[in-house]
């Protein structure tokens, strides 16, 4: 877990005191620290880049603010992209259609139209999907995503790369799948796995590129076809509690582009971080409305709520809290933090040793880049919040906040009810 400046009992943010920009932009509010950012996407390229051709497809799911994207564009990343919607908004922060990869599941024929209007290359999930789309363009750019039989994650939520998962072409039908892509037309450019978000260990990976080096040199074989690229797709674990160890991904990178390099003719990888880029980049700055102690439970209740980050109630996950305006006070006791949305789930963090908390105090959620802004609802009617990018000290708004207006624009009450 990333650890953040004290400056006179003050959380310092990307050069900036945290509830100064609490205090300028109002709560909730998602905070992005540019520097980082872009350390972040570097640290995955290199690590990867130096022994092989690679490119780092940024899981745009996890985070498709436009800043933030065109940040990624101009440090030369391609893009992973599971919606028309997600391509779309990567082209409008300046992504060119060759830099993303579309790869969705249950696609429709409408959304698969509307890709290839685009000549967005497409990952194809299914044998249906490959049916669907020859009927509509065969010039396409392709490849094809296998279920490799390995699973990996932070929850089962997020696992999809087991065997009998809802992703992908099942491992043994790899080839006759590539033998039906040439008989229709296409010329396949690459072969892709998933094998979940956030895996704590080096091996599921390994397993996957093995899956992958098989299936590649079977493709050659037996229909001789050579294909460009592997792409080895899944999450790198980030840590979000204090003192846990970070995943080495300099570990993985040469492990992964030695066995590609020795047992393939593939000189180029792919990769699909998503999380790993953005996670520690940004904070969620929410402000303390109520404090109540029951007896049993202390609780701080503060202004955001699952609405604006769902990742704990949804996933039970772990988001590390702290006050950023009593940064360097001793913690006096033991706290849920929880939000106004009327749901007993609504908890952003349970039992955490924190100072005494005051109405009005700035609480800083750490880890909150990635699947945060981007799963936020309006659920109860209450508008998403502002984003703001920190660089060098200062601060810019990269989202405002929706209004009551952006809710009730699209809903319309039937004359005869009026």
């Amino acid at each position: 877990m990333r650890e953040f400046e004290n400056s006179g009992g003050h959380m310092i943010f990307g050069g900036m005191r945290a509830d100064e920009i609490a205090k300028k932009y109002g709560t909730p509010v998602y905070v992005t620290d540019e520097d980082l950012l872009r350390a972040n996407y570097r640290s995955v390229h290199n690590a990867f880049s130096k022994y092989m051709d690679t490119r780092v497809h940024y899981a745009c799911k996890a985070n498709s603010s436009l800043a933030i994207l065109k940040i990624l564009e101009q440090e030369g990343s391609y893009i992973d992209a599971v919606s028309v919607g997600e391509v779309i908004t990567c082209m409008k922060a300046g992504f060119d259609a060759s830099r993303i990869l579309y790869t969705g599941t249950s696609v429709s024929t409408h959304e698969l139209n509307e890709v290839a209007k685009l000549k967005v290359p497409i990952n194809i999930d299914s044998a249906s999907e490959l049916e669907r789309l020859a009927k509509i363009d065969t010039g396409m750019d392709i490849s094809v995503r296998i279920t490799p039989g390995v699973g990996s994650g932070h929850c089962d939520k997020v696992v999809t790369g087991a065997e009998g998962s809802k992703f992908g072409i099942p491992m043994d039908a790899a080839v006759e799948t590539y033998g039906r892509a040439l008989d229709l037309g296409f010329k396949p450019k690459g072969i892709h796995a998933h094998i979940g978000s956030g895996g704590y260990t080096a091996e599921p990976f390994m397993e996957s590129v093995s899956v992958l080096i098989e299936k590649t040199n079977e493709i050659k074989d037996e229909l001789g076809l050579e294909l460009q690229y592997i792409n080895m797709g899944g999450g790198f674990k980030v840590p979000y509690k204090p003192n846990e160890p970070e995943m080495d991904v300099e570990e993985i990178a040469s492990a992964v582009t030695d066995m590609i390099l020795d047992e393939t003719s593939v000189r180029t990888i792919a990769l699909e971080p998503g999380r790993y880029i953005v996670c520690d980049t940004t904070i969620l700055l929410t402000r303390c409305n109520d404090v109540k102690l029951t007896g049993i439970k202390n609780y701080i209740g503060v202004d955001a709520g699952f609405n604006t980050l769902i990742r704990p109630a949804f996933y039970g996950s772990y988001h590390h809290v702290a006050i950023a305006n009593k940064f360097n006070k001793a913690c006096e006791g033991k706290y849920d933090v929880v939000g106004p949305i009327c749901e007993s789930g609504d908890h952003i963090a349970r039992d955490r040793a924190l100072p005494a908390p005051e109405e009005g105090d700035i609480i800083a959620v750490y880890n909150a880049g990635a699947y945060a802004f981007s799963m936020s609802s309006t659920y109860n009617s209450r508008p998403r919040c502002r984003e703001v990018l920190v660089n060098n000290g200062k601060t810019e708004l990269i989202r405002d906040n929706e209004t009551m207006e952006d809710l009730l624009r699209h809903q319309v009450i039937p004359k005869r009810l009026l």
